[in-house]
């Protein structure tokens, strides 16, 4: 597949690489089951993204990736570090590609940018990037405002662009995988099945919540800000009350403060914490290691794919 042969991976699977939940024990440990591990650097200042970079670097001698949030301060810094330290492949999302594609590039380094609509995807073929990442409405983190879903998405994506592109969006599963590469995609990007997993740095009282969730416990919110998909709790409830009071984005900013992120994923305030998760949280009903993950995804894909030669008409 493109995506094996543009990353010299194994498998064209992708981990997401989540705030708080991504470090390089998650990310070493994705890439050495044969696929693409992330480092999220957008919870981490420039001299800790130099570290995992680093561990990750002694963990693993295949290769893994950062995940850059371009809406995140530091960039320069960060992207400073990723240069020093040689890494060779990065994702960036949440802001525009064109501003630091060519520059990553002319370092050699190889470029995926998340888009949640055809516009931007036609904007990042532009500018150059090697890869895209579609991610549909069911993705957990930041999102778009589109509302687009994976399964409707990635139809338009693989009409309008003619480079690699990577499904993400809802996807837990080897059948999940099975329909969007049926739908055109090359690849996919897995978040959430990840968060739960022994290697995610996410906070145990996190994971928890994750397995004991139940369909329609999370939502997009903060639309007016940037879009993000948390699950419910009581911090969801305030900003839900605002938002339906027709706050404004002071107010609101008020409200997120500084650390939400880190007070809920990292250190397990499932009351005032910011739980960010997508729709297929419900989906997930156990904390494995990430080479299992990899392991259910590449085998129940594979027999989809098998059972689907029966369905021939």
């Amino acid at each position: 597949m493109l995506i094996n042969k543009l990353f010299n991976i194994q498998y064209p699977i992708i981990q997401g690489g989540m705030i708080w939940c991504s470090g390089w024990e998650l990310a070493s440990a994705v890439s050495n089951a044969g696929g693409l591990g992330l480092i999220g650097s957008g919870s981490m200042y420039p001299e800790i993204l130099r570290i995992h970079i680093k561990k990750c670097k002694e963990a693993t001698q295949k290769p893994f990736g950062v995940n850059l949030p371009l809406l995140y301060p530091n960039i320069e810094e960060h992207i400073k570090v990723m240069i020093e330290e040689g890494v060779k492949i990065v994702f960036t999302s949440a802001g525009n590609p064109k501003t630091w594609t060519s520059h990553l590039k002319n370092h050699g380094i190889l470029v995926a940018h998340v888009v949640s609509n055809v516009k931007f995807a036609l904007k990042c073929q532009e500018v150059g990037v090697d890869a895209i990442v579609a991610e549909g409405f069911e993705a957990g983190g930041h999102n778009g405002r589109e509302e687009t879903t994976t399964l409707t998405l990635i139809p338009e994506i693989k009409k309008a662009i003619n480079i690699p592109f990577i499904a993400a969006g809802g996807i837990a599963s080897g059948q999940a995988m099975a329909a969007v590469i049926a739908l055109g995609a090359n690849g996919v990007q897995v978040g959430s099945r990840f968060v739960a997993t022994k290697e995610s740095s996410a906070h145990a009282n996190f994971k928890n919540a994750i397995i004991n969730s139940r369909e329609g416990d999370t939502k997009l919110l903060l639309k007016r800000l940037t879009p993000v998909r948390l699950l419910k709790n009581n911090f969801f409830d305030q900003v839900s009350e605002l938002e339906e009071r027709g706050a404004t984005v002071d107010e609101l900013s008020i409200l997120l403060g500084k650390g939400r992120a880190k007070k809920g994923m990292f250190e397990g305030d499932l009351i005032e914490g910011e739980l960010e998760i997508g729709q297929v949280s419900s989906q997930i009903k156990n904390i494995l290691t990430a080479k299992e993950v990899i392991d259910e995804l590449v085998s129940d894909y594979n027999k989809t794919i098998q059972l689907l030669g029966n369905y021939m008409i």
